[in-house]
């Protein structure tokens, strides 16, 4: 009885396996890559100057003391 279930048990895990491989057979990579978002230049643009900003305010609040 246990071999059989055991047996059971082994083939579904191939039958999973094989049914969920991807077909280049890698395993935990995307096959191509993301696009890039629109208006991710911008954004970017937008996060340097708000980091520069507080980078400016941060020296202005340590000169005040």
């Amino acid at each position: 009885m246990r071999l059989g279930l055991a047996a059971a048990a082994v083939a579904l895990l191939a039958g999973l396996t094989t049914a969920c491989a991807h077909d280049d057979g890698s395993t935990g990579t995307p096959q191509k890559a993301a696009a890039t978002p629109s208006g991710y230049a911008e954004m970017q643009q937008k996060v340097s100057a708000a980091e520069s900003a507080l980078a400016r305010a941060d020296k202005d609040a340590a000169q005040d003391h």
